[in-house]
């Protein structure tokens, strides 16, 4: 199983301690600029410090500066000697809860992070907690004090760390075994941000097909060259029945022009009508990365757990649209088990989840939805819990209540043009 539970403290915009459960569909709604995407974020930057071979408590550096510029910038306030505490609820291969809590401090002076406590517990084993002891430098590996549940502390224990963990061969305590055991059990974060990349006329078909996406949906075009070369088309025939219902009327198609391809749309009625997508709509494009994921993975199902990170994935769709991505994600988190953490502006989405678990076509516990608030500069988070029969337990004011709000102003207006004395 992937990550089930994320708590950050003293992260970014969120000055206290939150926590987050993750459901196979984890929705994320707030206002612009509240901490959704820091948060959504959160599991793509925690991972740099689980799947690395640098002594490094989080390598940064694969993010990229459109992620997050420098470690200060995950500390709430940028302190240049504030910490950032982690917590991981995983489920070991065994099924067994494993639980992981891990403190990073900045030392600025330095430009380098340390880690500062590292705790890990697992069934009924003792439990293991490693206690940074500061020196005069930060280079090489730190000394900690070992404390175990079972036994009397011991200073001094020298503990070279990879990433947010002990290095797998540390033979403290079981320290490394541990470790594996986190990093088997953490899985792999993709992410697809907001802006997809625009599409171009022509594509070369690359070595070998793509694993995913990308980021910015930029090896789309590849993984559809590669299937129509070498895959029989297989891939293709899935995204054109996923993509029934959102682009009625046609199809996705790749087609060989002097040695390169282009990827076009086709009409259902008479396939010797085709538009390239670079002529079709920008809703097209943005969408095409999500369903080309989807259909990966059914053809190729993930080899270990998969937790994917999608920010707004109805951007520049028509809302009739936004209903179809609630069902894609349902269907693809039964089928494929990839789990969706989802950041959306869509009311429509939301509404249709409920949808679902009211006509009993997906159950309460599959989806978690969480609201995210800045308050006076400090973002907070709560959970909106759905009973069985798609109703809310709370909902902020004033969010997706334009539509109402619109009517009544309308309504009012149009009551006054047929009788002035109402004003």
């Amino acid at each position: 199983m992937p990550l089930l539970r994320l708590g950050l403290t003293n992260y970014r915009c969120f000055a206290g301690s939150i926590k987050v459960e993750l459901r196979p569909v984890t929705v994320v709604l707030g206002r612009n600029n509240s901490g959704k995407s820091a948060l959504v974020r959160a599991p793509l930057v925690v991972s740099t410090g689980i799947d690395t071979d640098t002594t490094a408590p989080l390598d940064l550096d694969r993010l990229g500066e459109d992620i997050v510029d420098s470690f200060a910038d995950l500390i709430y306030g940028n302190r240049p000697h504030g910490s950032v505490r982690v917590e991981l609820g995983l489920e070991a291969e065994s099924g067994v809860p494993l639980r992981c809590n891990v403190g990073i401090r900045n030392i600025s002076e330095l430009r380098t992070q340390v880690v500062e406590d590292f705790a890990v517990a697992h069934d009924d084993d003792p439990d293991l907690h490693l206690k940074w002891e500061p020196g005069e430098t930060a280079d090489g590996p730190q000394r900690y004090t070992l404390i175990r549940t079972d036994s009397a502390p011991i200073g001094g224990v020298e503990v070279p760390f990879q990433g947010l963990l002990p290095a797998g061969g540390v033979n403290v305590s079981g320290a490394g075994a541990y470790s594996t055991m986190v990093r088997e059990s953490f899985g792999q974060v993709r992410y697809l941000g907001p802006f997809r990349d625009r599409p171009s006329r022509l594509y070369r078909v690359p070595a070998r097909m793509p694993t995913s996406v990308g980021a910015s949906g930029e090896y789309t075009a590849g993984i559809l060259a590669s299937d129509s070369t070498r895959g029989q088309r297989a891939l293709l025939r899935e995204i054109n029945a996923g993509l029934a219902e959102s682009l009625p009327g046609w199809t996705v198609d790749v087609v060989e022009r002097g040695g390169m391809v282009s990827v076009v749309l086709k009409s259902r009625d008479d396939d010797t009508v085709a538009v390239n997508l670079v002529d079709t709509g920008t809703g097209v494009a943005q969408a095409l990365p999500i369903f080309v994921q989807r259909a990966l993975d059914r053809t190729r199902p993930p080899e270990a757990p998969v937790l994917e990170i999608v920010e707004q994935p109805e951007l520049h769709l028509h809302p009739y649209a936004h209903a179809a991505l609630a069902d894609l994600y349902l269907s693809a988190a039964r089928e494929t088990g990839v789990r969706f953490l989802i950041e959306t502006h869509s009311e429509t989405l939301l509404l249709r989840l409920r949808v679902r678990i009211a006509e009993r076509k997906a159950d309460p516990d599959d989806v978690a939805v969480y609201f995210v608030e800045s308050i006076n500069g400090v973002s907070e988070v709560r959970r909106i819990n759905i009973d069985a029969a798609g109703n809310l337990d709370y909902w902020p004011e004033g969010v997706f209540s334009e539509d109402y709000r619109e009517t009544k102003a309308l309504a009012k207006a149009q009551l006054e043009l047929v009788r002035p004395d109402a004003r």
